[in-house]
């Protein structure tokens, strides 16, 4: 009578060594720690594009400036908000008591919508490089597990002296399980690094433009 090998995702994962496990443990939470960030990163950006669009709207709608940073106030919501409540804070902090502007203020301007540009910049980017790495590291994470895998298969096959293939395959597609998670953790992590990386790289560059615009009207406004 034969006996039916039991051959399952889990018993492959019960019948491996406990430093197969460690890996495949790893590239699991790996792979869990990617999808939490990509989500969060989705929706990060899905509020930071839309409230980019609702504040581009109130500043061309011909309000005046100083009107609509005192309804942005001290605690801007967005962005978009930020970089042009750090602008026209330094610009009003650039006044005299008399009214007269000390000098440099459109600089010391530009430089304060930069180190804005700059912190909302690292804000999109943040745990990107999670997905980086773990896209570049986790197939070679998952082939060092199926090397000892395959290593510890073929120590059995030696003990039991049979090269069967029913006595094979279960120990070889155990050492493989390693390597499908680090495929599984790397790929979406690649995709997805490339894809959000992208998606950052257009709303940063949308907040550029709008400061260089910005700065375009207080220059005006210095020349006058």
């Amino acid at each position: 009578m034969e006996t039916v090998t039991d051959i399952t995702m889990w018993s492959m994962f019960a019948n491996a060594t406990i430093l197969v496990k460690l890996v495949m443990f790893m590239l699991i939470g790996a792979s869990i720690w990617c999808w939490s960030i990509i989500v969060d990163k989705t929706i990060q950006y899905r509020k930071a594009r839309a409230a980019a669009e609702q504040f581009d709207h109130a500043f061309w709608s011909g309000e005046p400036l100083d009107q609509l940073f005192d309804q942005v106030g001290a605690a801007p919501r967005g962005a978009a908000e930020v970089i042009f409540a750090a602008g026209m804070t330094e610009w009003r902090r650039s006044h005299r008591q008399d009214g007269d502007l000390i000098a440099g203020a459109q600089a010391r301007i530009d430089r304060s919508m930069d180190v804005a540009i700059a912190k909302e910049a690292a804000k999109l980017q943040k745990g990107l490089a999670v997905l980086a790495t773990t896209g570049s590291v986790a197939p070679y994470v998952g082939l060092f597990g199926t090397v000892f895998g395959i290593m510890n298969a073929f120590i059995e096959i030696a003990q039991a002296q049979n090269t069967n293939l029913a006595v094979v395959a279960p120990g070889i597609a155990e050492a493989l399980l390693a390597t499908g998670l680090g495929l599984m953790a790397a790929i979406p992590a690649v995709i997805f690094y490339n894809k959000l990386s992208a998606d950052a790289d257009r709303i940063v560059a949308g907040y550029e433009a709008f400061a260089d615009e910005f700065s375009t009207i207080l220059s005006r406004q210095l020349d006058a």
